[in-house]
């Protein structure tokens, strides 16, 4: 009884501490150029740009009143990260779970953050996020277990970034001038939406910095001259510290590191950022790689450029963060109840495009947002031909085990983030490593065999966005224990628009019962002339009916 007594009594303190956190978003047009190199117009909010991180802490209700007034296009917000456990309707991606913002319209997101760590924001609607609607959102945590050690903490963004806007960009991406696929080459890479950023410090101090790449394609490795750190976080799960010196961040993934100053302050540190140059199809002359910013200990002394003595970035040796034990101490969870494996590839369309496939299917959007033809069909929510063809939809049951096995029959490497959950990572081949990228030769193809594997960690890494590598596999289990719609995609902005996606229904009877939609979210689908009830057909008379469902190109 006094264990109880002692858990209500703390349950009443945090619900006493917590707060609404309200955000006003008007999002605008702004000119900006933060590589010095050229003018750009990018979307901003309330007229500024970069956007405002987001700062909450665990148990509050974050507010943000968004209203669209670009004009011109279509918007929404995805909280990356975020469970959205009973809120499924606030996780942001268009024909998913909302009907996409109209220029004229607003959304109100409203939801409890459970949880703490380091996360973001951006668009997902149209792939809107590359032009600049993307940013940090920071769960602080009073009782973090290594908050005794820390002296100050800070934020720091990694981006590739593009001169033409995104609509640009993709009408030659996806073209039959284009068959291969070869992805847009940004034009820099940002540290902080700037260059040239220096970051205090004091010697003798322990920080803790937050890694975020918040970009639309480009992996980043990080790594700072004359430091080691201590990893302590990634994608919102704390690990057992572990120490290393260079990371491989790829985009939508989060690291929180622990980083112990020097006792002496006659020089400044590189902060060394590096462009994944395995992912580039080709690297023009002007494009440059590798950015230096500065662990600053001495606003006076030198600020040198640093010098990196490898050939490629293939020759940099991140650590594995497969090795990152969870510091839950989370076990792997039992043998599957489902398991579901996908083939990614790569190839030209009947149309001489270049589209991206799981298991032959090009997600394709609904005509009804999914969400919505789950609190539309019944007992037929349960049945996954009413979520279409081509969205690649699986229905899961509620609170089963799920095993996602990732064969990846491309040569290049694919960050996947699950919405709505992180998830474990059991195996991976090959490692991080030289052969993580050593893809040049064709029979270098491996699947995953599940009578010949490698032994499972008992405390397996757990995140929200793992890495499949070229030619190799992944596996990954989670628990279906949060009701709602979830999209699993590749991470990198242009595969998504190819069609690298596909979409988990998970306990749809469930969903019927915990999620709501407010008058508001219907009001902007009418906006946009999409309707609220049916299949993905749109077909509410025959939800097995799936005549003039939008279906992808064929092969």
């Amino acid at each position: 009884m006094r264990l109880l007594g002692v858990a209500a009594a703390a349950l009443c303190f945090q619900l006493s501490q917590a707060k609404t956190v309200t955000y006003d978003f008007n999002l605008t047009w702004v000119t900006a150029n933060p590589d010095g190199l050229s003018d750009r117009k990018v979307l901003g909010v309330n007229g500024q740009w970069p956007l405002p991180v987001i700062e909450v802490e665990k148990g509050d209700q974050l507010v943000v009143n968004m209203h669209n007034g670009l004009g011109d296009k279509n918007s929404s917000i995805h909280f990356h990260g975020m469970y959205q456990n009973g809120t499924n309707n606030m996780d942001g991606p268009s024909m998913v779970t909302q009907c996409p913002v109209l220029p004229g319209s607003s959304f109100t997101y409203n939801f409890t953050v459970n949880q703490v760590g380091t996360y973001w924001y951006h668009c997902h609607t149209d792939w809107c996020y590359p032009d600049g609607e993307r940013q940090a959102l920071i769960v602080h945590d009073k009782d973090a277990y290594f908050n005794d050690e820390i002296d100050g903490e800070m934020v720091v963004t990694m981006t590739d970034w593009y001169h033409n806007m995104t609509e640009e960009l993709s009408h030659s991406f996806l073209s039959p001038t284009n068959p291969d696929g070869d992805e847009p080459v940004p034009n820099s890479f940002l540290f902080n939406d700037t260059l040239n950023t220096s970051i205090p410090v004091e010697p003798s101090k322990t920080y803790m910095i937050r890694l975020i790449n918040i970009g639309a394609f480009v992996s980043q490795y990080f790594y700072i001259e004359g430091h080691s750190f201590r990893i302590v976080e990634i994608d919102g799960v704390y690990t057992e510290p572990t120490e290393a010196d260079l990371l491989y961040i790829a985009v939508a993934q989060r690291y929180s590191i622990l980083v112990t100053t020097k006792s002496t302050t006659d020089k400044n540190f590189p902060i060394v950022t590096v462009a994944d140059a395995q992912l580039l199809d080709s690297i023009p002359d002007t494009l440059k790689l590798n950015q230096t910013n500065w662990l600053q200990y001495n606003a006076k002394a030198p600020h040198r450029q640093a010098v990196l003595n490898v050939s490629s970035s293939a020759d940099l040796y991140p650590f594995d963060d497969t090795k990152l034990y969870a510091y839950d101490q989370m076990e792997l969870l039992p043998e599957p109840d489902i398991s579901i494996t996908v083939n990614v590839v790569m190839q030209e369309a009947s149309n001489g495009e270049g589209y991206a496939y799981f298991n032959n299917i090009s997600y394709t959007k609904p005509k009804v947002p999914s969400l919505f033809s789950v609190l539309s069909s019944g007992d037929l929510a349960t049945n996954p031909e009413v979520y279409g063809t081509d969205t690649h939809p699986y229905v899961l049951g509620h609170n089963q085990v799920v095993e996602v096995v990732v064969n990846n029959n491309d040569t290049g490497a694919h960050p996947f983030h699950l919405h709505g959950h992180n998830f474990q990572l059991l195996d991976r081949y090959p490692a991080y490593g030289k052969d993580f990228f050593d893809y040049a030769d064709t029979d270098y193809r491996v699947t995953y065999d599940p009578s010949n594997h490698t032994a499972f960690p008992k405390v397996p890494a757990r995140r929200d966005t793992f890495v499949v590598p070229p030619q190799g596999y992944f596996v990954v289990r989670f628990v279906a224990d949060n009701p709602g719609v979830w999209f699993f995609h590749c991470h990198i902005d242009w595969h998504l628009m190819q069609g690298l996606a596909m979409a988990f229904i998970e306990a749809p009877l469930q969903i019927q019962e915990r999620v709501s939609i407010p008058q508001q979210q219907y009001d902007v689908c009418k906006a946009a002339g999409i309707p609220t009830q049916g299949n993905a057909a749109g077909n509410t008379e025959d939800y097995l009916n799936l005549t003039g469902q939008n279906m992808q190109v064929p092969i």
